[in-house]
């Protein structure tokens, strides 16, 4: 259903999926990836996203610094994954998130939706540019709490999620009072990715069906 396109960033030109639906768009979402780039699961949840009526950009962060990176879903992945994110920062993560905006800006009302880090950087991307965001199993955000939102949030967490303990979960449940936060029960990280050996079909669906009820409330 999509495509890959050219969008501008402050720092130069970056790729991105552009999905758009078959019918008059509800908004548009800004899709951010995980630490594995825009690979097949990211570009598969942009195009799910059409699907559901919403004109859908994947921006390839990891350009800025390491253009065409795609990764899997092994330690390698994770390792070199985890390297590029170090690297980029949020703030350069945020460049490429503004770029994709300034790209949709003006056609519809955005949104942004992020999974793992790109989780974390829907937040900080709510946090700076007021889009109504929502973060699924955003494990950097605890650091981000300072960064106070500008606009509607949700939040995804699996209950059995090694990588974001309880203890975590609460401390956004702290700062964050007015924001709807949703623990899934029996699921880890990484639960909508089919990919992944955490994926939960059943928690997925649901997950999606509040996401979408969250931005047709927020999209108008």
């Amino acid at each position: 259903m999509g495509q890959t396109i050219s969008i501008n960033t402050r720092h130069g030109r970056i790729s991105a999926w552009h999905a758009r639906p078959k019918v008059t768009p509800r908004g548009a979402l800004i899709v951010v990836q995980e630490i594995f780039g825009v690979n097949s699961h990211i570009r598969q949840v942009a195009d799910r996203f059409a699907n559901y009526g919403y004109v859908a950009i994947a921006p390839a962060l990891f350009d800025a610094v390491h253009p065409n990176t795609e990764l899997g879903y092994d330690a390698a992945g994770v390792e070199r994954g985890r390297a590029i994110v170090e690297e980029i920062g949020f703030n350069g993560a945020l460049d490429g998130v503004r770029g994709a905006f300034d790209f949709l800006e003006g056609e519809f009302k955005v949104g942004v939706v992020g999974f793992c880090w790109g989780g974390s950087v829907a937040y900080y991307t709510n946090t700076k540019l007021g889009l109504p965001a929502v973060s699924y199993y955003g494990g950097r955000t605890v650091p981000l709490l300072r960064e106070r939102p500008k606009a509607p949030l949700m939040l995804h967490f699996g209950e059995n999620d090694v990588l974001i303990p309880p203890e975590d979960v609460e401390k956004h449940r702290d700062a964050l009072p007015a924001a709807e936060i949703i623990v899934w029960p029996g699921v880890g990280h990484g639960f909508n990715c089919d990919q992944r050996s955490d994926y939960d079909a059943e928690a997925s669906q649901q997950a999606m069906t509040r996401t979408l009820n969250f931005f047709q409330k927020h999209l108008r």
